[in-house]
């Protein structure tokens, strides 16, 4: 015979069971406060009694222990499944009306604004690094080598023909390394050694009404003593001004000028402001030339090289 003893609780017991859990989980605080001590389960039964006999309702002690234990196993409680990937798919899927349009409008920006960038800035920057290495792989040595044909058609001078061929050499050297400043300079330099080979002009004093001639100034190293300059422009074959580097000896500095001060010894000085006071015109104002295919100037009077830029 099976024990009667052990069999299955009753439904009504069952379902009474579950209004005791229900009951104790909406009395938060009497959770709290029964639920403290060492003697809890007695108390909290004897609590539980209390509430259902104010009801009108009688529940046996082992129905309201079945409650209490079910509580604490959690056994009636609901606990939610995790989302899976199959369950955020589903809920994609199901909303898709809502974000469908937030993401292509997302995805429409996106692509606006890679297409922008890629034509403002990615492409630019192919196209400069494209030129630029075409520059120094093609352009410049070409530039380069003609510079220095044309200065060594130009001159029989050596000096200048050892000049150009440095240059070159530099220049061929820095476009190889990349170093696009360095061979952009050299073929400048270049450019400047031909044009000054093909100038070709006279050095003239400056004789023009209001205008001076001459000046002498004290330099700051001995301020006993005087510096003498003549002023003089260079000019071509038709009178019109040329313009020529010039360094200035007080400072250093160099510029393209076609008027400037050439340093004479005082004798010459005299000689030409003599000249000048005597009736305004100066009867010899060439004092050197400089004829094309050469560097230097050739002078007529006796001169130190030194200018100055300004007076």
């Amino acid at each position: 015979m099976p024990d009667t003893t052990a069999r299955a609780p009753a439904l009504d017991e069952t379902m009474l069971a579950m209004d005791v859990v229900d009951t104790i989980r909406h009395a938060d605080r009497l959770v709290e406060r029964e639920l403290g001590g060492t003697d809890r389960q007695a108390r909290l039964r004897e609590r539980l009694r209390e509430i259902y006999a104010s009801q009108g309702i009688e529940v046996a002690d082992h129905v309201l222990d079945q409650g209490i234990a079910a509580l604490e196993e959690k056994r009636f409680a609901y606990t939610p499944k995790g989302e899976g990937w199959q369950r955020s798919l589903a809920t994609a899927w199901a909303t898709r009306a809502r974000w469908g349009r937030l993401a292509l409008a997302g995805i429409g920006l996106l692509v606006v604004g890679l297409g922008a960038y890629w034509f403002t800035v990615v492409a630019p920057r192919q196209r400069e690094a494209a030129a630029i290495a075409r520059e120094l792989q093609q352009d410049l040595p070409r530039a380069l080598r003609a510079e220095h044909d044309r200065v060594v058609a130009g001159t029989q001078e050596p000096g200048p023909r050892a000049e150009a061929a440095r240059l070159l050499a530099e220049g061929e050297a820095a476009a190889r390394a990349g170093s696009l400043a360095d061979a952009r300079a050299r073929r400048q330099a270049l450019a400047d050694l031909t044009a000054r080979l093909a100038a070709a002009y006279t050095v003239r004093i400056v004789n023009r009404p209001g205008e001076p001639s001459a000046v002498w100034r004290v330099p700051a190293a001995n301020p006993r003593a005087r510096n003498y300059y003549l002023v003089v422009e260079a000019v071509d074959r038709d009178g019109r001004p040329v313009q020529v580097p010039v360094t200035s000896e007080e400072d250093g500095r160099v510029a393209r000028v076609s008027r400037w001060g050439q340093r004479v010894p005082e004798a010459e000085f005299e000689r030409v402001r003599r000249d000048k006071l005597a009736d305004g015109i100066i009867d010899q104002p060439v004092i050197g030339e400089k004829a094309a295919g050469t560097m230097d100037t050739r002078w007529t009077i006796q001169t130190s090289g030194g200018a100055i830029l300004s007076w």
